[in-house]
Formats: C-alpha cells, structure tokens, sequence
C-alpha cells in the first residue's frame, strides 16, 4: 500500500521566496510598478539630508540665494515624496492583495479536488488553519509591514551612497561601530528564530486542529461527561502553545540591543566629525549631513529589525502554505491521470475484481473481493461494523484507489475515466450528508451540472418528495447552519435529491437510512423506488425494512464476500 502525502509540521524555510515564484509570475508587472514607486519614495526620502546640508553651508557662508534654492528643493521634495508615499503604499498594498488571493484561491482548488486518502490523513483543524489563519497572517502582512520592509531595506541602501559619496572616511568610521555589532545582534535572532517561529505556529495548529474536534464531538463530550479528560488534554496543547509564544517572545525581543548600538555609533560620529570640522577637513554642512542621514540609516536598520519578527512570521506561513499546495499536488499526481474518453458509455455494468485495499500496511480491510452490478440492478450489502462496507462503496464511486485488482464501469477501469466523466456515472450519498448554510435550493445546486428550479422541482415530484417539501416550507426554506434545522433523516433525503439531479448511472448510500426515525426513513425508501429503472441502486444498510426492499443481497465479513443471494420483496 502506498503511504499517504503528508503535511510536514515545521517546512523547510530556506528559498521559499523561489518556491513561491510560480504564484507570483502573473503579478509581476504590478509588483515591479509598486516596487519602482517604493524605491523613488526612498530615495526622495534620503535626498533631505544632502539639501539641509546644502542649506546649512549656505547659511554659514551668507549665501542667500543658495539657502533659497535649498529652501525651495526641500519643499518641492515634500509635496514630490508625499504623493510618492501615498501611490506606493496603494499600489504594493493591491499587488500583494493580488498574490494572497492566489494562494488562497489555489489552496482551496486543491484542497476541493485532492484524494480522499490526502484529506483522510490529516487533522480537519490543522488544514482549517492553513487556508484560513495562515493566508490571514500572510494577508496582514502585505497590508500592514510589506511596504514598510521595501522602504527601510532602499532606505538604508541609498543612505550608504549618500554616506560614501561625502565623506568615505566618516562612513567607514560609522560603518565600523555600528554594523559588526548589529549584525551579531542580527545573527543571533536569526538562529533561534526558525525554530522558534515554527515551533509557534506547529503548536497552534495543534491548538485549532483540537479545538475543531471539540466542536465534532461536542454531543460525545455532553453525554459521556467526558469533558474534563478532554479540557486536561486541551491544558496541555494549550500550555505547549503557550511555551513556544514565550519562546518566540524571547527571540524577538534580542533585537532590541540594536538601540544600544545605535547610541554608540552616533557618539563616535559626534567625536569623529567635530574633530575633522576642527582640521577643516569637511564642513559644518557634511557633518549636518551625516547626522541626519545617520538617524535615517539608524531608522531603516531599526524598522528592519522591527519588522524581522513580522518577516519570519510571514515567511514561516508562506512555508506552510507552499507545503500544503505542494504536499496536495503531490497527492494528485499519486494518483492515476485518467485520459478523455469521449466514449465512455453513459450507462453501463459496475464490476470489481480481486479488489484489495489497506489503510496501513500489514492491515487489510478488503481481500479479494469480487462482485458485479448489472445496469439497474438493485443490491443490498450488509455486515457487521468494521466488515469494510464503507470502504467499498469508496471503491466502488473512484474515491479510494485498490491497491490490488480493479474496479471497471462498463469495462474500463475507474483509473482511466476522468474524474469529471466518472461522477456522472457513479455517485455516492454517504451516511453523513454535508450541507452548507443556506436554503435548500442553495444545497441542491451543489452538483456539477449547477440544476435550474425547474429541474429540482420535476426531482422532487419523480421521488414522490412534493408533501416533505412542502411541509418543510418549499425549496427556499432555510436549512440553518450546515443543515441544523433538518434531521439526519432529512439531511439524507437532500443528499438523494442532488444524486438524482446528477443523474448517475450507479448510486451508492453508505447507511442511508441508519439513525434516523421511521417515518423518513421510509419516506427516503419509497424515494429510492422513485429511482429510474436503468440506474444501478448499491444500497448498504442494516434496517431490515430497507433491505428487504432490494432483490439481492451481498454479505462482507473481514474485508470479504461470504454471501450473495436473492432477497424477495
């Protein structure tokens, strides 16, 4: 059996802006107009410092005009800077908007469209948080620290031309005292920042990944009274999390020593530059100059390391976010890739063949199993739980792959029909029928073939369906959140609407009719006699009733076919 694709806790973090490419080829050109903008907004920013320099020697030498000219310049530079600050902020804020739409767009397609194997495998919260959480965070970022990232890195680039352009020797002094310090400071965040930001965010995922089953087995928890046993378990993913949020906390607060650093650098210009003033070796202006272009480049060196923490975060959930697209393509590439076949008949015979499947190696829950389902036969499989009922209705609708013999409509293998081809052909109702917030309408158009109202009202009266819906309140009645208002009964009966308006040539209902009340679930019997002649009905149940309907029987013990026999109506 292959072992599923699974999602690594902590990704590898290194090169994930090539990673990332592919999702951002399409918003290149935005991306580079907004980047332009940026870098003209910096270096409208660093030519202050130069013109208050001009200024000030200006005003030494009693240079009316040149103060003027330099009043003026400093002005037109403001109002330049201003609308170059303002369209820069826009137009990066819509480009990378722009990119985390595409990442999320792109998580949910893969995620709608991966093996049942992929999503089967995984925690519900821990793939909840990174389509929603993880985008989010990755969508503040964009929004708020991006553009403060660019602005600061060109900041600080065009404030060294600057430095170097009127005194290399005074930079240098600057560069001495304040970079190798602040680069160790540098250093040692980034060594424990990996680690420390994933561990945060592995430990909330945990987190959310709980929480959600608490919401899954709420009625479980109430009725057991076995919520203390689960808040204990909660306490101590909870305290985990907690710990890895210290421990981030403490990472990013190292950066807070680049101040000192700052502090003394600004103390050796002072010295440095009073003293070359004294030997006429530069001007009062020069030295104004580097004050202020040293407080730019002290600035741009803070906010990166400010915003370093906000960085790794983000960089940490574009990880996690390249991993899930990756880690779900892969899935899809595992499994076969069908070819078109425009041939395919729209009816046909339903067979499997020696069919062996395992969810772990060593642990097989079908052998050998091999039925076959002519065009409108009407079979029931039975067994005890754990038998393998569900896993072949899997099988038997193209969800689950065999891992050894085969499964053919019409004589073609499942493998080779496209998955667009064979849900027109083969469709599943399962015990538990999803339903999203809304009417029932808005329920019924969740089929490929997105039916009219007209077409859900010839459904419901060809089920003999009219006076259910009627009493419910129509078509437009409102279903509550995930279908909460209906029963599990009448969650069924919709789940068998939308297999009816899809049309399919064979139909499965894993336990239909188990756990619900009589009444509907004869009601959703009678529904099923509704059915077409020519359309293959595979029905597994244990209601006697529902059974007794169906002129054939098969019965699984241990993964495989101990029975199969006619069952009078």
């Amino acid at each position: 059996m292959a072992e599923p694709v699974l999602l690594n806790d902590q990704p590898d973090e290194r090169h994930v802006l090539r990673r990332a490419a592919p999702y951002l080829r399409p918003h290149r050109r935005a991306l580079v107009v907004a980047v332009a903008v940026g870098l003209a907004d910096s270096a409208a920013l660093v030519a202050v410092a130069p013109l208050v320099g001009r200024a000030t020697d200006a005003l030494l030498a009693d240079d009316r005009t040149g103060l003027l000219c330099a009043a003026g310049a400093l002005l037109a530079l403001a109002v330049v800077q201003l609308g170059l600050a303002r369209a820069g902020e826009l137009l990066l804020a819509k480009a990378g908007e722009n990119v985390v739409r595409t990442l999320r767009e792109r998580c949910v397609e893969n995620l709608a469209s991966a093996p049942l194997r992929f999503l089967e495998s995984h925690r519900t919260g821990e793939l909840l948080r990174r389509t929603t959480s993880e985008v989010a965070a990755l969508a503040s970022f964009v929004r708020m620290h991006l553009r403060n990232i660019i602005s600061a890195v060109a900041t600080l680039v065009f404030t060294l031309v600057v430095l170097f352009g009127y005194s290399w020797q005074l930079a240098l002094v600057q560069l001495v005292v304040f970079v190798p310090p602040a680069l160790l400071v540098m250093r040692w965040f980034r060594k424990d920042a990996p680690g420390a930001f994933g561990g945060k965010a592995a430990a909330e995922a945990t987190v959310a990944a709980t929480f959600t089953e608490t919401l899954t087995v709420r009625e479980a928890l109430q009725s057991a009274r076995g919520l203390p046993g689960w808040m204990r378990r909660f306490g101590r993913e909870n305290s985990v999390a907690v710990g890895a949020a210290r421990r981030a906390i403490r990472v990013e607060n190292r950066i807070d020593l680049v101040s000192l650093v700052e502090g003394l650098a600004m103390v050796a210009l002072l010295l440095v530059g009073g003293w070359s003033v004294s030997r006429d070796a530069i001007s009062v202006g020069t030295v104004v100059v580097f004050i202020l272009a040293s407080r730019n480049l002290f600035d741009s060196f803070s906010d990166i390391s400010q915003l370093v923490g906000h960085v790794q975060t983000a960089r940490t959930g574009l990880a996690r976010l390249l991993d899930l697209l990756s880690a779900s393509d892969r899935a899809r590439e595992g499994e076969p890739e069908a070819e078109e076949r425009p041939g395919l008949a729209l009816r046909g015979a339903l067979d499997c063949e020696a069919v062996g499947y395992s969810y772990r190696d060593g642990t097989e829950v079908l052998g050998g199993v091999t039925l076959s389902f002519a065009v409108g036969d009407r079979v029931g499989v039975v067994g005890e739980t754990g038998s393998g009922k569900t896993t072949l209705s899997k099988l038997l609708c193209g969800l689950y792959t065999p891992d050894r013999g085969a499964v053919r409509f019409a004589g073609v293998d499942l493998k080779e029909i496209p998955e667009a081809e064979l849900r027109r052909r083969v469709v599943l109702v399962p015990q538990e029928v999803r339903m999203v917030t809304g009417t029932v309408a808005d329920n019924l158009e969740l089929v490929r073939s997105t039916p009219t109202r007209a077409d859900m009202e010839r459904a419901v009266e060809e089920l003999g369906l009219g006076d259910w819906i009627r009493d419910l309140g129509g078509l437009d009645a409102e279903v509550g959140v995930r279908g909460g208002r209906l029963s599990a009964g009448e969650r069924q009966i919709v789940g068998l609407l939308r297999a009816a308006l899809a049309d399919p040539a064979v139909l499965v209902l894993d336990e239909a009719t188990a756990d619900i009340d009589p009444v509907t679930a004869e009601r959703l019997e009678h529904a099923l006699d509704g059915m077409s002649a020519d359309r293959t009905l595979i029905v597994i149940a244990h209601r006697p009733a529902t059974i007794a309907r169906l002129p054939r029987v098969v019965a699984l013990e241990n993964g495989r076919v101990v029975k199969q026999m006619a069952h009078a109506r």
